[in-house]
């Protein structure tokens, strides 16, 4: 049997055990909660209408930007109205440890589906593979910057740059600029000496720095000129440049992965229906078809073999793009992520 066969047998069983399980999904109805942009259309072309159309299921949708006050409001009330959301690795850490989120990853059929290491968490299962990047203008300088760290080269690489206004990625990139190695970079923030380390990096360029809150301002202020070069979600920049002829460039070296992942909040509706739903995303063949409407890689392991090589090759989780790369640790941000928001927040206004 063929590669392409198997993703295509596995889809079938997680269709027909759906169906045969007797579950309401034939009337049902999920409210499912994504980031907007880009992402949100693709997964409503892969996920959204594929797993509607497969059951019978009303699906309908929501947007946020991570706020768990919302969700935390709904769960302490009893009043969930969201069935299924897509968080980021701190994001679903957080919510984990708080009580907001039902503890899905010791489910067989989300430990058995072939998954990369680090998307399957207690509470969270991944469906894409995202990567925070450098981009760039491409006509801005002589010679075009290679890796994410260049970012703080401010002699070879003049003039403004953006940042995302929060510590996560940007206290990582910080360190990696500095010299420490990938795989000691949390070991360092996890210290006090290496949460100084990454603030006095970031004291050498703060003045050049423009901060950006939502995915969509990267590739805007690149292609105003406001900025020479931007710290960005490679997904964001590539729809950019597909979309609008942006023409920005991507330096992919020293990358950090962090994933999509699905997370069913405390009290939602229809547990049993949100699983199938998760299951649905990852089953090899319907995974793999999320890289033809954003440049996001797979979670499952399978699906890999079921995407074009040349699309594959402008993923992130592509060989050629992984150079130093630094996977993100949504157990770090979770423990520490609200101590470094406030120092974070505290020395931005400073």
């Amino acid at each position: 049997m063929s590669k392409l066969q198997r993703g295509s047998a596995c889809l079938s069983l997680v269709v027909s055990l759906m169906l045969g399980a007797g579950t309401s999904a034939q009337s049902a109805e999920l409210k499912v909660v994504s980031w907007g942009g880009a992402l949100q259309e693709a997964q409503t072309k892969v996920f959204f209408d594929g797993f509607a159309r497969t059951t019978g299921t009303t699906v309908t949708q929501d947007t946020w930007s991570g706020e768990l006050a919302k969700l935390r409001a709904m769960v302490d009330s009893g009043n969930v109205v969201w069935d299924v959301v897509d968080m980021d690795p701190q994001t679903a850490a957080a919510a984990c440890d708080q009580g907001l989120l039902v503890k899905i990853g010791d489910d067989e059929a989300f430990k058995n589906a072939g998954l990369v290491d680090g998307a399957l968490t207690e509470c969270a299962v991944g469906t894409s593979t995202y990567a925070t990047i450098l981009a760039f203008q491409k006509d801005a300088f002589p010679t075009a910057p290679a890796s994410l760290v260049d970012i703080f080269d401010t002699k070879t690489f003049p003039g403004k740059r953006a940042f995302r206004k929060s510590p996560v990625d940007t206290l990582e990139i910080a360190l990696l600029a500095d010299g420490v190695a990938p795989g000691d970079v949390y070991e360092t923030l996890e210290t006090p000496e290496g949460v100084e380390k990454a603030f006095a990096k970031l004291d050498t360029i703060k003045s050049d720095i423009v901060w950006w809150e939502a995915g969509a301002q990267p590739a805007q202020l690149l292609k105003s000129g406001e900025v020479k070069m931007a710290v960005a979600w490679n997904g964001r920049i590539a729809d950019a440049n597909s979309k609008e002829g942006a023409d920005l460039g991507i330096a992919w070296k020293n990358q950090i992965r962090g994933f999509d992942m699905w997370v069913v909040p405390v009290g939602a509706k229809d547990l049993k229906l949100a699983k199938d739903f998760i299951s649905y995303s990852i089953a090899p063949e319907v995974n793999a078809e999320m890289s033809k409407y954003i440049a996001y890689g797979p979670t499952v392991e399978a699906a890999s073999a079921l995407i074009d090589k040349s699309v594959l090759d402008g993923l992130p989780s592509a060989p050629s793009n992984s150079d130093g790369a630094l996977a993100q640790d949504g157990a770090f941000w979770g423990t520490n992520g609200e101590a470094l928001n406030a120092r974070f927040a505290s020395w931005v206004a400073q």
